[in-house]
Order: structure tokens, then C-alpha cells, then sequence
């Protein structure tokens, strides 16, 4: 869904698959799918399927453990493969999306044409 300019990406686009995901992992909490529009050569984004707006707000010890062990996967699962991997989430003006998301990735950034 190129150009989306909704509130919530994860929520409108990505958990109920208006558009096609290349799916790492999911279960009926976590889904864990390579980014749409990659900032890097790996990028792996790992989100709650229940909204949960950024990491400060994630106040449910179970998902939030359950969330961690799908990162950790990731993140080994990428290192392992790629030789590195680095973890991470944004808050304020650098989330683009108000719903918690993980990026595990690799790579130097790639050049964005747009």
C-alpha cells in the first residue's frame, strides 16, 4: 500500500494483510515479517498484533515477554545468518507508526529513492 498516510500501519495494513507480507513468524500475538520498504538490506519488523502504541505503553509482562522472545529469535536468527544484527525501537517524533514495533536488522542503511 504504497503512500499510506493512516495513523496505524501495523494495525490498518500489516495484521490484516491488505497488503502481502514475506511472514518471519506469527502466532495469535506477535507477527514478525520483512519490512515493506526496507531501511536496510536485512530489516525484520517484529509487532504485537494487539494494539500497543510504543514500548512505553506496553504494560502486559506476558505479551511483552512473549514479544522479547520473538525478537530474540529474530535476532539470533539474523545474526546468524548475516554475521551481525542490531535491535530496535523508536519512540516520539521517530515513530512513524503509534504502534510498537521492533526492527531487527543488518546491514548499512540502503539509498531511498523516495
Amino acid at each position: 500500500m504504497s503512500g499510506y498516510d493512516g495513523e496505524d500501519f501495523y494495525c490498518d495494513v500489516a495484521i490484516p494483510r491488505r497488503e502481502p507480507l514475506d511472514v518471519v513468524f506469527e502466532d495469535d500475538d506477535v507477527l514478525a515479517y520483512h519490512h515493506t520498504r526496507p531501511f536496510w538490506p536485512v530489516h525484520v519488523v517484529v509487532v504485537p498484533k494487539r494494539h500497543v502504541d510504543s514500548l512505553l505503553a506496553l504494560d502486559d509482562p506476558d505479551l511483552a515477554q512473549h514479544l522479547l522472545r520473538v525478537v530474540q529469535r529474530t535476532a539470533e536468527s539474523v545474526l546468524s545468518e548475516h554475521g551481525a544484527a542490531s535491535v530496535m525501537t523508536n519512540l516520539g517524533a521517530y515513530q512513524d507508526s503509534r504502534h510498537l514495533h521492533v526492527h531487527v536488522r543488518s546491514g548499512v542503511p540502503l539509498a531511498r529513492t523516495s
